[in-house]
């Protein structure tokens, strides 16, 4: 299957240099871009290029000055006939494309003209498991680049490090994850500083790792009494400390950036946590939108466990968002797509 990236114009002739979009949601996380962008645009209306993109990817691109990264996943065997997952069941919708090979992939777009500058296979593997059907890939944790080099996650696939030109620095391995209904992977990877920052939530064994960027060397590692979740960890510092801020079912956590101590907890969210952390003003925002839906704003600079007390500045169970907007570098039943919200 082909699929399609169309590059809304932006008028790149006028933007600034350093108008990048390294990670899943921006600069700064805010998911606004920045400069003049179209406010409006359809098939043929402000789409400065469109150019065909192979497989199924459901993660953000990344744009450093000229280049555009993007991963998605390749089926190059022949698909088996469906079967239970393995090690537990499948929900709706969920189990798509498993036991099928794949070649995992990263491509360098020039972000003015779409021309493919490099290709990279980072891994030909056959998933353990599948995704879901309609929300799901095997590419669907986005990348994110410091602007020296690019940090491609698959998951149980691996971490890929490489130079913006395509010379792969170093790589990880990680063991099978085990998703809820087999309804797939997904969480962006979180860069800040010198530290990598992914989280593995799953139905047994969920960890939050820090890693060297610039080896690959494990720093720390936290284990979390959590089940499948999809929420990107934030960081925010607050007080001259930095903290990374993880969503889930069971609790909020903070948990110090240097070292994985947590600094605070809060319970209040319900099932299948999929919208990452905001922040604003001294509040950190966590939604979800599963069953027991609920949105928590909670004021930084406490510690310790939060449920319950006035670090809970409001909350609103109505109306929150489950599986939430955002970027994508792959199908719509049109078979194609944008790099803009």
């Amino acid at each position: 299957m082909k699929i399609c990236i169309a590059l809304i114009a932006m008028s790149f002739a006028t933007v600034a240099a350093d108008d990048d979009w390294p990670r899943w949601r921006g600069p700064a996380d805010d998911g606004v871009a920045r400069g003049d962008v179209p406010a409006e645009w359809s098939d043929s209306k402000n789409v400065a290029w469109r150019v065909p993109i192979p497989g199924r990817g459901f993660s953000s691109p990344v744009i450093w000055g000229n280049k555009l990264f993007l991963t998605t996943a390749v089926p190059v065997g022949e698909a088996p006939a469906p079967a239970a997952p393995e090690g537990g069941r499948r929900g709706p919708g969920g189990g798509a494309g498993a036991g099928r090979e794949h070649q995992f992939v990263v491509l360098c777009l020039d972000r003015n003209t779409g021309k493919v500058l490099w290709e990279r296979v980072a891994r030909v593997a056959t998933p353990h498991e599948g995704y879901h059907a309609r929300y799901g890939s095997f590419a669907s944790n986005s990348p994110v680049t410091d602007g020296k080099r690019l940090y491609a996650f698959f998951g149980s696939r691996g971490l890929f490090c490489y130079d913006l030109d395509g010379k792969l620095i170093w790589q990880k391995d990680f063991p099978p994850m085990r998703m809820r209904n087999a309804f797939g992977e997904g969480v962006a990877t979180v860069l800040d500083g010198d530290s990598l920052y992914l989280k593995f939530d799953q139905e047994e064994g969920s960890h939050l790792l820090a890693l060297d960027k610039n080896t690959g060397k494990e720093r720390w590692r936290v284990d979390r009494n959590e089940q499948s979740s999809w929420s990107a960890p934030l960081v925010v510092a607050h007080n001259n400390r930095k903290q990374v801020v993880v969503s889930a079912s069971s609790k909020v956590v903070s948990y110090d950036a240097s070292a994985g101590k947590i600094i605070w907890e809060c319970s209040g969210l319900g099932s299948n946590v999929i919208p990452a952390p905001v922040t604003t003003g001294g509040l950190v925002y966590v939604m979800s939108g599963h069953r027991s839906p609920n949105l928590l704003a909670i004021r930084l600079g406490r510690e310790g466990d939060l449920t319950g007390t006035d670090a809970i500045a409001w909350s609103n169970d109505r109306g929150n968002s489950y599986p939430p907007p955002r970027c994508s570098t792959t199908t719509s039943s049109t078979s194609s797509l944008t790099t803009a919200c």
